[in-house]
């Protein structure tokens, strides 16, 4: 009986129904090796990325404590709203150059990438100014407080961090660019090789320049940005010699001063037909983090310490969703490229598959082993270390309880991305991080006087309310006949 179950739940033959078959399907193991072959080098790219950020936060807070931790903590969703256009531009490059790859033209997969490109150029020099510009009133606004000494070196850390991660935006830009059309074409181990290769150098630099190692200067918090800005760096030089024409090693995609650097009419309006609607998508969502971590900013600097290293957990689990997404936009969007919708439905359906399976196993690890996590982000000669510690690792509790919806609803997201449905998904993720998240938040700390544990558990509700709105329309093959 529950082999007939599993059967029932995996087998391709019960993922696609008869009546929506165009032609066979490929067999379990060839189905599963197919998704496996394009997300297991995005997820280790991305989990990797991850791992990194959170030995960053290590070396900060075990170096320098708490305070130091909520200096780099503090700009984050800043930055995120800095950086949202470029994600929802990132999103268009994806899956329009999937679909192209599945129709075989692989000229306008190019141009696609260059048209993309001149676009962020511009894009850089106007949202770089301003964040230069309003960089302390955006920081206050995201509840920065200048109240006391500890609050003002807090703030002061937290704006010359915010500036020079700011300098690095041209070449994060650029480099996440090129990474998003590579992931489209199914080049999943090459941006895995340049995003891997980047973050070991932000770690070397980490080392060297946080604590004042190797002979360099200890610049602190400082120092933890510019690690960054060097590791960003180097990823775009890295980025940018995987598209570099060059004889027999030429790439389906690849770039050269002598291809038509110049604006197309078809490749913009397909690029802001589906990047236009993640902008909405973006903007409402990152509108919502910013509201939710001023919220939790106003509990203090224990609870928002502790709140930072669950962040960092968070971040690290929803790559494993992300990866397994990027597999879902560029397998749904090459089949329905090549009219083959059905297969589309199935892949779709096996990335969340697999989803299931890696928020079991993570959501199980996170409860056994939270206080030692939490551990790993404080040192424990540092002030208020345990009671950091003790917050975190409670509310690792839900942040494990809401592991399968979490990561099932990144791939269903990332599915109907590639099937070109941005809108719908724009819809639903605006409501529930910009709306939902925020007012719960609200509710739980200043109606009910709740701590982060609770907070957290009124404030990710929402994450189950996107799992049911997406899963059931990815389902339901409404997206098949998208045009991109």
């Amino acid at each position: 009986m529950s082999e007939n179950v599993l059967k029932r739940f995996f087998h391709p033959e019960y993922l696609v129904k008869k009546e929506n078959r165009l032609g066979e399907l490929p067999g379990g193991k060839q189905a599963y090796q197919n998704v496996l072959r394009i997300a297991l080098p995005s997820v280790a790219e991305m989990v990797f990325v991850s791992l990194i950020g959170s030995i960053d936060m290590m070396m900060v807070g075990n170096t320098l404590g708490a305070g130091a931790i909520n200096s780099t903590g503090l700009p984050t969703q800043p930055r995120m709203l800095m950086l949202c256009l470029f994600f929802a531009l990132n999103v268009g490059i994806t899956a329009i150059v999937a679909r192209r790859k599945g129709q075989q033209r692989p000229e306008e997969a190019n141009n696609t990438l260059r048209n993309a490109m001149m676009i962020v150029v511009g894009m850089v020099a106007i949202l770089g100014s301003l964040a230069l510009i309003f960089a302390e009133p955006l920081l206050k606004l995201a509840g920065g407080k200048v109240d006391t000494p500890e609050d003002l070196k807090i703030f002061n850390d937290a704006v010359t961090y915010f500036r020079i991660m700011t300098y690095a935006l041209p070449v994060d830009a650029l480099a996440m660019c090129i990474c998003a059309a590579q992931r489209g074409a199914g080049n999943t181990k090459i941006t895995m090789r340049v995003r891997i290769l980047s973050n070991l150098v932000n770690v070397f630099f980490n080392y060297c320049l946080i604590g004042g190692n190797l002979g360099f200067p200890a610049l602190g918090v400082e120092g933890a940005a510019w690690a960054s800005f060097i590791g960003l760096s180097v990823g775009f030089l890295l980025a940018l010699g995987t598209v570099l024409a060059g004889g027999k090693h030429k790439g389906y995609l690849h770039l050269s001063i002598h291809d038509k650097w110049r604006f197309e009419k078809d490749t913009m309006k397909a690029i802001s037909k589906v990047s236009g609607n993640a902008a909405i998508e973006q903007l409402g969502v990152r509108f919502g983090f910013f509201v939710y971590a001023k919220i939790l900013f106003s509990l203090g600097t224990d609870q928002y310490a502790a709140n930072q290293v669950c962040m960092q957990l968070l971040n690290l689990t929803f790559t494993f969703g992300d990866g397994l997404g990027v597999a879902g936009t560029a397998l749904v969007g090459q089949n329905l490229g090549a009219r083959r919708w059905d297969l589309s439905m199935l892949y779709g359906k096996i990335c969340q598959r697999y989803a299931v399976i890696v928020s079991i196993v993570i959501g199980s690890l996170i409860v056994l082993f939270r206080y030692p996590l939490a551990g790993l982000y404080i040192g424990a000669d540092t002030q208020n270390a345990d009671v950091v510690i003790r917050f975190a690792a409670e509310t690792m509790l839900v942040l494990a309880a809401i592991q399968p919806f979490q990561i099932s609803s990144v791939v269903m997201s990332g599915s109907l991305r590639g099937a070109g449905d941005n809108l719908y998904v724009a819809a639903v993720a605006t409501v529930c991080v910009s709306v939902v998240r925020p007012i719960m938040a609200y509710i739980a700390v200043n109606v009910l006087h709740q701590g982060l544990t609770v907070t957290w558990i009124f404030g990710l509700s929402e994450i189950v309310l996107r799992f049911l709105f997406f899963y059931p329309r990815f389902a339901s093959g409404k997206w098949k006949d998208k045009k991109v």
